[in-house]
């Protein structure tokens, strides 16, 4: 096969085409469902998941539900607007702060964050990322905890195993409580949950178990991001939501997906993914993307190396047998 810089191009208008068709056979003939949930937030994946539901099935059967809370971003509210504005499905807003509160989810990350910042407090912002680029060190095994107020100079420090992990813990809680606002929109109207991880984030285990991971149909867990972008051209979606710059929109400091958990941009990654999976020689990769060998390898492996490790989030519940 021949691997190129336009290896990851899809014929966009037939991809969309066939989701479509799919949509309408999974939702009304597999689970037996009157439309569809889906919780918006202004981001490519839920955007191209809102809009080939609305297309395939009449905006009528699309319930938009936006759910901030405290760290979200505003920008994140008014995108999804827009789109429901343009697809013309409902959306309805959820603020899930007081049951964030009440699972004491802000005090429980809190907590962790002192136990590294002594002198963290409400006037701070936070973020977690990883040290280095992944093409350049073959294990990440540690995570860095930034904080910073504004107008001043960000201050990082490595953060121990229990601070991590209490931080990562809380924060989850967000996706947790959005998957379960979801399930009461759709049992209420018989609809079905639309789960918008991509192939990213769904073979990696960029997702919460049972929270944002959760759903009764994932359209494009399927596809990297570069092509969910393609995607999302076809399906004309705005500007304003194309040009925005991938978050986690979970912590309170802008934080972007590459930092956070993938080490590397999109396009990169994937073809390295789909490389790796194509069997295409090392030295071909390599010449392609304008990397070392030794860049390559590495990156194959950290993306194989999440896969293997994240397993158990995929697996259904185990039984004794």
């Amino acid at each position: 096969m021949s691997f190129n810089k336009d290896s990851l191009r899809i014929d966009a208008d037939d991809v969309a085409n066939q989701l479509m068709k799919q949509l309408v056979v999974q939702v009304r003939r597999t689970l037996h469902k009157q439309g569809v949930v889906i919780g918006v937030s202004g981001g490519i994946d839920s955007t191209v998941c809102a809009a080939l539901c609305a297309k395939a099935l009449g905006p009528d059967r699309v319930l938009g539900v936006m759910m901030p809370e405290t760290d979200s971003a505003s920008e994140s509210e008014t995108l999804a607007r827009l789109l429901a504005k343009k697809l013309g499905f409902k959306v309805i807003k959820e603020v899930i702060t007081d049951g964030l509160i009440g699972l004491q989810c802000y005090e429980k990350r809190d907590e962790a964050i002192k136990s590294v910042f002594p002198e963290f407090d409400s006037s701070y912002k936070s973020k977690i990322t990883i040290p280095s680029n992944i093409l350049e060190k073959s294990v990440v095994n540690f995570f860095n905890l930034t904080i910073q107020k504004d107008g001043e100079e960000p201050k990082v420090k490595r953060m121990p195993p229990a601070a991590y992990l209490q931080i990562v813990a809380a924060s989850n809680l967000k996706q947790r409580l959005r998957m379960t606002t979801l399930y009461y929109h759709a049992e209420r109207k018989n609809y079905a949950v639309i789960g918008t991880g991509n192939k990213d984030e769904h073979m990696q285990g960029f997702f919460v178990k049972y929270g944002d991971g959760g759903a009764d149909l994932k359209p494009i867990a399927h596809l990297f991001k570069t092509q969910v972008f393609q995607l999302a051209k076809a399906l004309e979606i705005p500007e304003e939501i194309l040009e925005r710059t991938p978050t986690t929109d979970t912590y309170s400091s802008e934080q972007t997906q590459e930092e956070f958990f993938f080490g590397l941009d999109f396009y990169r990654m994937d073809m390295l993914w789909y490389a790796m999976e194509n069997n295409v020689p090392v030295a071909e990769v390599a010449k392609v993307l304008d990397l070392t060998e030794e860049q390559v390898k590495r990156g194959c492996q950290n993306i194989q190396r999440k896969i293997i490790g994240t397993e158990y989030l995929r697996m259904p519940p185990l039984e004794i047998e």
